[in-house]
């Protein structure tokens, strides 16, 4: 087993999981660190004025204004998750809260220790240089003001958003990398690396590939659990779709775009048509009209793809009618799929551009589908390859850094891919000349010699030529 279904799909805020879910969990991490200073005896930080500073680098540094990630660093250092954040919607309510905790330009620890924090004047946005090397770094450190211009640094603590919401600290990161592919669950009765082992599971055994994926899952938790946890997944990337259908106006920044998923949407249940495509295209851009909005989310496997995998869900629910048996197998499907390209490459735009973001989420939505209308193992792991095979080479270029264009479309675009991935590979017997392993480290290769311009910093691409027009 590689990553559970449920860091795969998790319930967050909009608009990036690495550029906003991830530096609020990364805060939340850092103001409980400090809490256990205070807690286990720091006698000297009691009689001093401290502050909380934040050094953002690489595509954090370049991008984080417009994803989001200062509010998300206020959220988290005020003790906010993303799940508990999406959970203050109400809109009002949510907007209401950041305004609030912004205007006190302080962090209330445990105990009512106040720690001050200025988004304004204390993140940092540092574009000249990264000394941790990682895309997405991000440094956080607790200071004793002093009356002149220095100040103490008393702790600090960097850590990496490698995607997904995933957040590694510097110290860990290492083992982080080496423990790639392996298993974490103990006594996971199906372990396997790659698709291959994958495949060969299934075929040993006559379990299709979410039967395996939902067997290693009752090792991490109930039955029960795991049921209803899948069922909110569903419920909640389903919401995210109706509120984009029924919402119109113009996204917020400075790009002013305006949301179209309603009227396409209206256009296509007065016109009767029975349009795959606009519909997956109108789903898709549903939820990441959504996501653009700051509104709650499921990462799938990021928030940048979020609308990939629930368009395709959607669509096989309300127009080919598949049960509740066929939505999970079409989740833990996707999953395993997700797990596989994340251990082996990378879902981070930063890291890899967005082959690793729309081209992982149109091979998850490829192979949940495929397995649903009746697709076999390998006829499931060749959907997977096709989608992904299309997606290669895919740059990360948002322009104004914000999560609109083209990544909206794009989601709509990966969708559509994925359908006709999975009716492809249903037409063939499995065979196939390049394997989703060999894809997904081509995908990686890839990622690693684009250059920084194209993966998520918004120096290059679309990012600097729209303007030309």
């Amino acid at each position: 087993m590689l990553a559970s279904t449920f860091d795969i799909f998790k319930l967050g805020l909009g608009p990036s999981s690495s550029h906003t879910n991830g530096p609020m969990i990364a805060a939340r991490r850092f103001r409980s660190l400090i809490n256990d200073c205070f807690e286990s005896g720091a006698p000297d930080w009691h009689e001093k004025l401290l502050s909380f500073k934040c050094t953002l680098y690489g595509s954090l540094a370049y991008t984080g204004l417009g994803h989001g990630t200062d509010v998300a660093i206020m959220l988290g250092l005020n003790n906010y998750l993303p799940e508990g954040a999406a959970q203050l919607f109400d809109r009002s309510i949510y907007e209401k809260t950041v305004k609030t905790l912004k205007a006190s330009q302080s962090i209330v620890l445990n105990e009512q220790r106040r720690v001050s924090f200025n988004t304004d004047e204390d993140i940092i946005y540092d574009v000249s240089r990264n000394p941790f090397g990682h895309p997405n770094a991000i440094k956080f450190s607790l200071v004793a003001d002093a009356e002149s211009e220095s100040v103490t640094v008393l702790f600090s603590q960097v850590y990496f958003s490698v995607g997904g919401g995933t957040v590694i600290a510097e110290e860990d990161y290492k083992e982080y990398q080496n423990a790639a592919g392996a298993a974490p669950a103990k006594n996971a009765p199906y372990v396997f690396c790659n698709s291959r082992e994958l495949i060969s599971i299934s075929a040993k055994t006559g379990l299709d590939l979410a039967e395996i994926q939902y067997q290693n899952e009752l090792v991490l938790r109930a039955e029960l659990d795991v049921k209803e946890r899948l069922a909110m997944i569903k419920r909640q990337m389903f919401q995210s779709i109706k509120r984009g259908l029924t919402s119109d106006g113009v996204l917020p920044g400075v790009l002013a775009v305006k949301r179209r998923a309603m009227a396409i949407y209206k256009s296509l249940k007065a016109s009767g048509e029975e349009s795959v495509n606009e519909y997956l295209c109108a789903y898709a851009m549903a939820v990441n009209e959504e996501n653009a909005s700051a509104r709650p989310v499921v990462t799938a496997p990021t928030n940048g793809a979020a609308g990939v995998v629930p368009a395709v869900l959607y669509y096989l629910v309300v127009h080919k009618r598949i049960t509740d048996r066929q939505v999970n197998q079409f989740l833990l499907t996707a999953a395993v799929i997700g797990s596989l390209i994340k251990s082996a490459s990378s879902i981070s735009g930063a890291e890899v551009g967005c082959q690793g973001e729309v081209g992982a989420a149109s091979a998850m939505a490829a192979a949940g589908c495929c397995a649903v209308l009746g697709g076999r193992p390998a006829q499931v792991e060749n959907a997977a390859e096709i989608a992904l095979e299309h997606h290669l080479g895919m740059t990360c270029d948002p322009v104004e850094g914000l999560v609109q264009v083209p990544c909206i479309e794009r989601n709509g675009f990966g969708a559509i891919k994925a359908y006709t991935a999975a009716t492809l590979s249903l037409h063939g017997d499995g065979k196939h000349l390049i394997s989703l392993d060999s894809c997904i480290a081509a995908m990686k290769q890839t990622g690693d010699e684009m250059s920084t311009k194209f993966k998520e910093t918004s120096q290059g691409g679309l990012a600097v030529k729209w303007v030309d027009c």
